[in-house]
């Protein structure tokens, strides 16, 4: 059992970060991105070709995560890969341990560097959740027996910042129900929206389903927070929020208090389970925002325990 699925399984609060993307530099790279947040996360996700950008493989970053001894969270979209494809590599990872997996349909090719490519999709993200359950049980989709089978620790992800918002957390529990048993929601730069997604997962069940874990960007640049307000799919950032930075005397620092905001507002959810950290700061901005928040380092989360709530 990973560390993360003993911590869901637990009821405890666990914090995830995306490693950032890995283009090069060996395994001496993946540990020099690690090192100013390794202390206060239990799991990192290894990407799978962001916002249609290709990157070293999410498979291929996960071992070498284990390598430095950290937890992945293998991300796996469906927009690159046939079904055969998606099972090898699933299969791959649990040969290697790797147990902790996050399905995606992904963003269409449209949104990165190389629109030329073919989509494939022959499955979406519900789709690929039972395929990797049915991994799990012991046999490939085609019924051929899997011995030993690996053992997954199924995620999702959401969106509760895009339309159609009433439909969002009716597409949270068909994932569910196919065995997601935690969802990693996009970054939302509107709080309102973030309060009605969890209100009506509270309402309907789903955060009793599964571990609901809101993403925190950290931004350091107005050119960054105009590339998510303008380039990144499905996040709307309102025009006022790009002003609150591009009008700031330091736009680092005001962009930390942003993020300090916005990961306050989501600690003060009912029925959050933890905080997924996007970190474009090239210093420890994890370890100092979870700092902020009251969120102690993992070490001490495990050996005191801990609950979500918003320290200044």
């Amino acid at each position: 059992m990973s560390n993360l699925e003993r911590k869901l399984s637990a009821g405890q609060f666990v914090v995830t970060a995306e490693l950032p993307v890995i283009d090069g530099g060996g395994h001496s790279e993946i540990i020099r991105q690690l090192a100013p947040m390794k202390a206060f996360v239990d799991a990192f996700n290894a990407t799978d070709n962001p916002s249609a950008h290709a990157h070293a493989s999410p498979l291929a970053v996960s071992i070498a995560m284990l390598q430095a001894g950290v937890e992945p969270v293998m991300q796996l979209a469906c927009r690159d890969r046939n079904r055969l494809a998606l099972e090898a590599d699933l299969v791959g990872a649990g040969m290697h341990g790797v147990e902790n997996i996050c399905c995606l349909t992904g963003d269409d090719v449209t949104a990165g560097d190389e629109p030329e490519s073919r989509r494939v999709f022959d499955l979406d993200g519900p789709q690929l959740i039972s395929v990797t359950r049915t991994l799990s049980h012991g046999h490939y989709l085609s019924g051929r027996p899997i011995k030993p089978a690996p053992r997954f620790l199924i995620g999702a992800v959401e969106n509760p910042g895009a339309p159609p918002y009433e439909s969002r957390v009716r597409r949270a529990t068909k994932k569910a129900l196919a065995g997601a048993r935690f969802l990693q929601l996009q970054i939302c730069y509107r709080p309102e929206l973030l309060e009605r997604f969890m209100r009506e997962a509270r309402a309907s069940g789903l955060s009793e389903r599964l571990a609901i874990i809101p993403s925190i960007c950290i931004l350091r640049t107005v050119g960054g927070m105009r590339f998510v307000a303008t380039r990144v799919p499905g996040i709307d950032v309102p025009p006022a929020t790009v002003a609150r930075i591009e009008q700031a005397a330091d736009a680092q620092t005001e962009c930390f208090e942003l993020a300090c905001e916005l990961a306050s507002h989501a600690l003060e959810q009912p029925g959050v389970g933890g905080l997924h950290f996007i970190s474009f700061r090239k210093d420890a901005g994890i370890a100092k925002l979870c700092t902020r928040l009251g969120i102690p380092p993992r070490v001490e989360r495990e050996l005191n325990g801990y609950s979500a709530s918003v320290a200044f």
